[in-house]
């Protein structure tokens, strides 16, 4: 079993920065790729960017193309999404993805 437990959302205005985190627990993550998924109000749950189990390959969405940063660090079995340059479209539930498992997810919203 993994456990992910997601953390680092919260309220950010127009422009603001927020890095998630994604610890997870029971496993360690070196042979897994990992991905971040967001779910904003009234839509399907949408990728948002993923990475190699080596952290050499990463991926996005046109959406956060040049705004989103994805890393991992092995060694404390934690990824990182660094989200710079937020715009309101990015308020969302955003979740960690080892499959097959998901974690609890953290919202971020970006107001004014």
């Amino acid at each position: 079993q993994l456990q992910l437990v997601e953390s680092g959302g919260g309220l950010v205005q127009p422009g603001g920065s927020l890095r998630l985190s994604c610890a997870a627990s029971g496993r360690n993550l070196d042979y897994y790729a990992i991905g971040w998924f967001r779910q904003a109000p009234g839509k399907e749950r949408e990728g948002v960017s993923c990475i190699d189990d080596g952290g050499g390959s990463t991926d996005y969405a046109d959406s956060v193309k040049g705004r989103f940063t994805i890393s991992r660090d092995n060694a404390k079995k934690t990824v990182y999404l660094q989200m710079n340059s937020l715009k309101p479209e990015d308020t969302a539930v955003y979740y960690c993805w080892v499959p097959p498992y998901w974690g609890q997810g953290t919202q971020v919203t970006v107001s004014s």
